[in-house]
């Protein structure tokens, strides 16, 4: 023991749940602790029974053990991981379960996002080993086990892995499926497809297979169709004789029929041309930092409906399994970010944090592939794409991402000079960043019509492919007013809006095919002369209250999804193989 043991609860960060103002912004190891007593029937059928230990995702840095044991370890936040304990749990019966969790925030100029610590050397200055975590993004760095986790069992021979693909036209939709079982080479597979009544639609056997759909219900955006969100259930259901017993694992997958597709000027979802009417989100709010907590992700979602908004970007890293079952559910597009924040250094384009980025694109592919709200990867967030080493990482890894995934669009988000930046090249849609008047031009509302007109037309001109405005915004203090605008003030933030929104409405006629503010909600970032308690860029308060500008863009985007009919007609749908 090298420090003060404190109670600490899972999920959430740890930096805001103490009045300690050392672990409030604490770089390091910390370590978690807790004892569990396991279902006696878990470890009597040593043979049959596989026990795993599963973490929702820790920030950032992992090693686990179990009754001292060291069973994995796992660099990267914001994505699962688990591990096989059986051998070590099984053999002790009645016996407490001690997990232990050693957890490392520090970031460096290899981990994903990138970071460096820095050494204050002035004596006259700083005391001795004082140091400072510098970071290239504009959100707190919690840290702590932020998801759940959890104990489950499968028999000795399982399903490890599911990928399912759909295709679909007029009346008839294809799903792909691909099973992988573990444990085993003898064993039989039975697949069921059942529509939202229990009725079974399709069936199959065998590990890969086709399932033919007669007049399918397709998996429809939010605002584009009567019935969003709409899923099918698919029962995969294993058979193995192992040791003269019969082995049999279940897994039923959500499944939507839906397809992308992306032409030089559109973004298509089965067939239909989609615009994006969204936001920006993050995972963040007080007392619990990014820990998941439930009734603010519902009272998210509730929000999100309510302002009209049909999509999101997972802002700048993938968010919860939770959060990601909602988007299904009610239809909410996604936009799928890795934790490819802050690439700004040189050394960070190097061959050790490709190789850690194509692993974390692997991950996030793996938990995300069959989700049917998921339409388009992102690899990073505002990287210095303009040097020369960026070329050849993007091109890397956005071909990694197509390898592993053929059937959906891949992104990264700039801010970048169009003329400069040389991952675009490799992208499918462009996504933009510009906050004209505020970081530009501060103060100076007048200037965004030319400059945003200019900015769309020099990239459309140089790339010929469709255009998200994937942030734009301005803070504003709740409750500060001022007429005419002054930064800062409610009225500001809506002026900047109506600015935009006359160059998106004259652009999206052309070739822009979505708009996502920044940001759904303040929230927490490092201190700072231009942070007053955190970024307020949000349309709500961090406390989910609107401001002013929450009811500009809710009349917007309603009345932009008015403008399509509720019940498109399904036309045709194309399937696109990148």
């Amino acid at each position: 023991q090298t420090g003060p043991v404190i109670d600490m609860p899972v999920p959430a960060s740890f930096n805001d749940i103490t009045q300690d103002p050392s672990l409030e912004n604490y770089i390091g190891w910390v370590w978690y602790e807790k004892e569990v007593l396991l279902p006696l029937r878990w470890l009597q059928d040593n043979l049959n029974t596989r026990v795993v230990l599963r973490f929702g995702s820790a920030h950032y840095y992992s090693i686990v053990w179990v009754n001292g044991v060291q069973v994995v370890e796992h660099e990267g936040g914001h994505l699962p991981f688990e591990a096989d304990i059986s051998s070590i749990v099984q053999g002790s019966p009645g016996i407490p379960c001690r997990i232990t969790v050693a957890l490392n925030n520090t970031l460096t100029p290899h981990t994903l996002p990138p970071g460096s610590i820095q050494y204050m050397n002035d004596k006259t200055k700083y005391p001795k080993n004082y140091f400072v975590q510098n970071i290239r993004f504009d959100f707190f760095n919690y840290a702590g086990i932020h998801r759940p986790v959890v104990l489950y069992t499968t028999p000795s021979v399982y399903i490890d892995d599911i990928t399912v693909t759909t295709a679909s036209s007029e009346s008839i939709a294809m799903v792909q499926y691909e099973v992988s079982v573990v444990g085993s080479t003898l064993y039989s597979l039975s697949l069921s497809l059942r529509d939202q009544d229990g009725k079974v639609v399709a069936t199959g056997d065998g590990p890969t297979g086709k399932l033919k759909v007669l007049n399918p219900n397709l998996w429809w955006p939010y605002l584009m169709h009567e019935n969003p969100g709409y899923r099918y259930s698919l029962e995969v259901k294993m058979q193995a004789q192992v040791n003269g017993a019969l082995l049999e694992d279940v897994y039923t997958l959500p499944v939507g029929i839906r397809t992308v597709h992306v032409t030089s000027t559109q973004f298509l979802i089965n067939g239909k041309p989609f615009y994006f009417h969204g936001v920006n989100k993050h995972e963040d709010a007080d007392i619990r930092g990014k820990g998941l907590d439930w009734p603010l992700v519902v009272k998210d979602f509730n929000l999100l409906r309510w302002l009209g908004a049909n999509s999101f970007l997972t802002c700048h890293y993938p968010y919860a399994e939770e959060i990601m079952d909602l988007c299904d559910a009610y239809g909410i597009v996604v936009i799928d970010e890795c934790p490819g924040v802050g690439i700004k250094m040189p050394e960070s384009f190097g061959n050790k944090s490709l190789q850690h980025h194509l692993v974390v694109m692997e991950e996030l592919i793996r938990r995300d592939k069959n989700r049917p709200s998921v339409v388009m990867w992102s690899v990073a967030n505002e990287p210095a794409s303009e040097l020369p080493p960026a070329a050849y990482y993007f091109k890397t890894v956005i071909a990694h991402t197509k390898a592993l995934d053929p059937s959906r669009p891949v992104t990264f988000v700039t801010d970048a000079n169009y003329a400069l930046d040389r991952g675009a090249p490799y992208v499918d849609v462009i996504c933009v960043n510009s906050y004209f008047s505020w970081y530009h031009d501060p103060g100076h509302l007048e200037v965004i019509p030319l400059q945003l007109a200019t900015q769309f037309e020099n990239w459309y001109k140089t790339y010929q492919k469709p255009i998200i405005q994937s942030e734009y915004g301005a803070d504003s203090v709740p409750g500060l007013h001022s007429d005419p605008p002054l930064m800062f003030s409610e009225e500001y933030q809506k002026a900047m809006l109506k600015e935009y929104h006359s160059i998106f409405d004259k652009k999206r006629k052309e070739y822009v095919v979505g708009e996502l503010i920044w940001n759904f909600a303040d929230f927490m970032t490092n201190q700072g002369t231009t942070r007053v308690l955190g970024n307020k860029k949000g349309i709500f308060t961090r406390q989910r209250q609107p401001k002013a500008a929450a009811f500009v863009l809710r009349e917007r985007y309603w009345k932009i999804a008015n403008e399509s009919s509720c019940l498109p007609p399904i036309t045709k749908s194309h399937t696109l193989f990148l």
